[in-house]
């Protein structure tokens, strides 16, 4: 490893020079850009720009400053550019980089370095840069789009209030009348007047900033997430499973072994027979009442026919049907606010949910995307993952998702799926290749095949159904066995 800093900067120093001379000629540096060598024989040069940027701008462009996007994005922009006001007019070509400058009117006292002399233009003057006009040059302009700008100022007033929104439209005013921007700033009044619900809302661009102000905003990669489900799902073709329930003994046969899996899946570990006993026989197993009160209220649900027919047709209908069978599931954890929306964000893992606030707009958008589909088998997939995702509820969010989704399959008198234990771990983690990857290929594929395991089964004896989840090695944990049928 070289004893030399990777940057190295020219000088008008002779001996310095005659130093860097005998290092250049020795092969032990290298010229990166004018003024600047590397030590660095390794990477390539726009590696080695790029992770020394601000040193580089400070140091070739002193007093300059970072404005426009790039005072917003603190990074390259997607063309590889870097935005600054300086006191020159010129762009710098640094291989695959550019240094793209303009004049600056003045430098203001809220105007701050970010590294030794490179300084950034305020929030509140860079959100004026970006409304200034601006062309397009190879493709891009200097300026962020506004619906851009909206995002920025929806997070602000998101995690920061309405006076902090405020004081930002206060101190633009006055900059605006320092530099000259009132044309700006007027867009800028009516933008954050929008966001506050003071101004017509109609100069709003950013769909996320439109729901806002309608009382409806929503969680946008997740809405993404949900086409692309959405793609996928409507390029599967999915076999026919015709119900084998239509006795009710089967029916809630069936049921008994549904809700025992899916309570299992979220840690309420029972032994079938306990299981049994406190379906059949209104056992109470001792220090775990709330364990049992979900295994029975679970089970009451996925047991009623008639409820497990209703599908929601409409937004509305989806958040009352949500909520009421939520509280049926958790009617015994009173603590677990049952069919009340979650007030605080959660998570399993590292995996985080839709915040609270944007549970209601998510719910709504993600059911329109819903209504496109028609195949009993694809709503029924899509239904579980969006009640999945978005997790609306402090706890048994889960349940409720598989509950949602073999009620679409009632519904459609298809077979109801089931995720035996064996098959949990690949249930979680194509969930979670799903929600981090946006693997759609894999989620069909593994509920489509429990799907299969679900049909499979012949729900005519208790007996019988527990040989053939036995044989089938429904009840082992995943790394003891693999799921079995024909």
């Amino acid at each position: 490893m070289s004893s030399l800093p990777e940057i190295i900067f020219s000088s008008s120093d002779s001996a310095t020079s005659q130093q860097l001379s005998k290092l250049l000629k020795a092969g032990t540096i290298r010229k990166l850009i004018p003024r600047v060598y590397t030590s660095n024989l390794v990477d390539e040069d726009t590696t080695i720009i790029k992770r020394n940027l601000w040193m580089l701008v400070s140091h070739l462009f002193p007093e300059a400053q970072l404005s426009h996007r790039s005072a917003l994005e603190f990074s390259l922009s997607p063309k590889n550019r870097l935005y600054l006001s300086g006191n020159n007019k010129k762009t710098y070509k640094w291989g695959a980089i550019e240094i793209r400058m303009v004049l600056r009117p003045k430098k203001l006292t809220d105007d701050h370095p970010i590294f030794d002399q490179l300084y950034v233009s305020s929030f509140e003057r860079a959100l004026l840069e970006n409304l200034l006009p601006s062309r397009t040059i190879k493709g891009e302009k200097r300026t962020l789009d506004q619906h851009q700008l909206e995002d920025r100022l929806l997070q602000e007033l998101n995690t920061r209030g309405e006076d902090s929104l405020n004081y930002t439209r206060d101190r633009a005013r006055e900059i605006a009348q320092e530099l000259g921007w009132e044309l700006a700033f007027q867009k800028l009044h009516k933008i954050i007047g929008s966001l506050l619900s003071s101004k017509p809302k109609d100069i709003l661009k950013s769909p996320i900033a439109i729901a806002k102000v309608l009382g409806e905003p929503y969680d946008a990669h997740r809405i993404d997430l949900f086409q692309n489900l959405v793609a996928s799902l409507k390029q599967t073709s999915f076999p026919d499973r015709p119900q084998k329930t239509k006795k009710q003994e089967s029916f809630e046969l069936i049921a008994f072994f549904e809700s025992y899996f899916s309570n299992y899946i979220e840690g309420t570990t029972f032994e079938i027979q306990e299981a049994k006993d406190i379906v059949y026989n209104g056992m109470l197993i001792p220090n775990r009442t709330g364990d049992t009160h979900d295994i029975k209220g679970t089970f009451s649900l996925v047991a009623n026919r008639f409820e497990m027919s209703k599908i929601p047709e409409s937004y509305e209908e989806l958040i009352q049907v949500l909520q009421d069978r939520h509280r049926q599931i958790l009617y015994g954890r009173q603590e677990k606010n049952p069919g009340i929306f979650k007030s605080i964000a959660n998570r399993a893992g590292s995996s985080h949910f839709v915040e609270p606030n944007l549970v209601r707009g998510t719910l709504k958008h993600g059911f329109e995307l819903f209504k496109g589909l028609t195949n009993t088998t694809e709503r029924a997939l899509y239904m579980m993952f969006l009640i999945s995702e978005i997790h609306p509820f402090d706890d048994g969010n889960g349940r409720l998702a598989r509950v949602m989704m073999n009620a679409e399959l009632v519904h459609g008198c298809q077979s109801k799926l089931i995720i035996p234990t064996v098959y949990r771990d690949d249930y979680i983690l194509n969930l979670k290749q799903l929600t981090r990857h946006k693997n759609t290929t894999n989620y069909i594929r593994m509920m489509d095949r429990a799907h299969t395991f679900s049909h499979w089964l012949i729900p005519d004896s208790y007996d019988n159904l527990v040989e053939q989840l036995e044989l089938s090695n429904a009840f082992k944990e995943s790394d003891e066995a693999a799921l079995l049928f024909n």
